[in-house]
């Protein structure tokens, strides 16, 4: 097998934004929010095609017509990253610390110690409300390591709030 492993290559190593690939367990957020963020798209795209139908109605320019073509193209691209970017979100839980990733084209891995927290909000919109979501947002001394984990069910938001709530109260107690 020439030093191959059994069954195939041997795994990649793990990079800088994958660094405990076998040994962290992460959390998916609800794909509902994948809804939430299309309805915004829709709403903001709406009003956009609305105003450049009336200019190019009113006027009878061409650039509305090409500007109306390229904001439904725009669209069509942000409809597939949506999708694909609440797949990317996840959170996970360790003894010390709570692991949270995002992104696509920039990924990001955010590490925020449980004594570093320095309180925790739960918020959701009418929109995050109407498809039962909540998101759970972090803050810390450094205002560029808050952390937020959006598309949570409002139980499990409670719970997670909860539980870094009394984390981050025993590690403080404990420096």
């Amino acid at each position: 097998m020439n030093g191959d492993h059994p069954g195939g290559p041997p795994p990649a190593p793990a990079g800088p934004l994958e660094p405990w690939p076998d040994t962290v367990r992460w959390q998916p957020i609800s794909h509902d929010l994948i809804w939430v963020e299309l309805i915004r798209l829709g709403v903001l795209l709406a009003v956009a095609l609305v105003a450049l139908g009336l200019g190019w109605a009113v006027t009878g320019y061409g650039l509305f017509g090409a500007a109306l073509g390229l904001v439904l193209l725009l669209a069509g691209w942000r409809t597939v990253t949506i999708v694909r970017a609440v797949r990317a979100w996840g959170y996970a839980e360790r003894e010390h610390d709570l692991l949270v990733r995002h992104g696509l084209l920039v990924r990001r891995l955010s590490i925020v110690p449980y004594s570093r927290m320095q309180f925790v909000d739960v918020s959701a919109g009418p929109l995050e409300r109407a498809f039962d979501l909540a998101t759970v947002q972090l803050h810390t001394a450094a205002a560029a390591s808050d952390a937020r984990v959006p598309g949570l069910r409002p139980t499990e938001a409670s719970r997670l709030r909860d539980r870094l709530t009394a984390l981050g109260e025993d590690r403080a107690e404990g420096l």
